[in-house]
């Protein structure tokens, strides 16, 4: 569907979600909601919180697990954005809180990866990706800055681990409402390469739907394969993957570490990724060089045709890997 909304229809859409609607100009509503639309009804909305033991996805072992960021309360926390809405184009500052199952700001986390929390905002045709690093006040209210280059509504995750006792690492997601006048970008096409600031990433590997698969990033500037990548938030890059549709959240760490004495610093990025389906991903890398992050993208396909036999996987159904670690 290409033709422009009426303010009304995206206002009715937004209130859904908020509870309210917002005056937000001009949309062209994205094309190929289906998808979204029976993950929803799958997951029983994005912020239907589940109860403990009731989940929409099923892994290799025959027992179901939620994908990361459908939820915006899980296992006792919600996820609270104070600021639903904020303009296109324009500085804003974002707010929200962790919430326990007594209704409280959350005020302690665990340090992972450099980080107490780590917050993602994506837009909804995963054209627009920021990693940002919110602080928190004493009183357990996040803020930071975010700029964001166009309207329409965006996912925003918060991955985390409370530092309550017992406790299990987190990722939550809302919708945040950009106002202005929004027309969605078609997907890229899947590929093997992508280039940013004059340097080249390469990626080798596929994900595999319920499965571990190794995924190697390969960072050259000019030609040259990059061997000095500087640690960042406690590692040599970061990967994030979100599913097409309903962006469902998969958040990788790298195997090994900066200083462990056998990673290199480049020009390869070594990941384990498990896709909780067959579909559509964005892989978002963050990595640092010479003190700048940036951001390589790919969109790629996880298909079952791409999983190994049964036979030649391990009993927890790993390809035998070292340094998974994911929400």
């Amino acid at each position: 569907m290409n033709t422009p909304l009426k303010i009304t229809a995206f206002a009715v859409s937004l209130a859904a979600t908020f509870g309210a609607a917002y005056g937000v100009g001009d949309v062209v509503v994205p094309i190929g909601t289906s998808t979204d639309s029976a993950a929803h009804a799958e997951h029983g909305g994005d912020n239907t919180p589940k109860k403990e033991g009731e989940h929409g996805e099923h892994t290799e072992s025959g027992r179901s697990t939620p994908p990361g960021g459908l939820q915006v309360a899980e296992n006792g926390y919600s996820l609270d954005l104070e600021t639903p809405r904020i303009p296109a184009e324009k500085k804003s500052d974002l707010r929200f809180s962790i919430r326990d199952s007594a209704d409280r700001k959350v005020t302690t986390f665990k340090r992972e990866h450099d980080k107490e929390l780590h917050l993602i905002l994506a837009s909804r045709d995963l054209g627009t990706f920021r990693h940002l690093h919110p602080t928190r006040s004493p009183g357990g209210t996040w803020s930071t800055e975010a700029d964001l280059p166009a309207a329409g509504t965006y996912r925003l995750f918060a991955d985390f681990t409370p530092a309550a006792k017992g406790a299990e690492g987190l990722t939550l997601g809302t919708d945040l409402a950009v106002s202005g006048s929004y027309r969605p970008a078609p997907l890229p096409a899947p590929a093997k390469v992508a280039k940013v600031d004059g340097y080249t990433v390469a990626l080798d590997g596929r994900l595999r739907p319920g499965a571990a698969s190794e995924l190697k990033l390969k960072v050259a500037k000019n030609g040259r394969p990059v061997t000095d990548l500087d640690p960042y938030l406690g590692a040599y890059g970061h990967l994030v993957a979100l599913r097409s549709g309903d962006l469902a959240y998969l958040h990788v760490h790298p195997n090994g570490t900066p200083g462990d004495g056998k990673t290199k610093p480049g020009p390869t990025i070594s990941f384990n990724a498990t896709a909780p389906s067959a579909g559509t991903y964005r892989l978002f890398l963050d990595f640092q060089h010479q003190g700048k992050v940036r951001t390589a993208s790919f969109t790629v396909e996880a298909d079952r045709s791409a999983q190994e036999p049964a036979e030649s996987r391990s009993p927890e159904g790993h390809d035998g890997s070292e340094g998974d670690h994911q929400h």
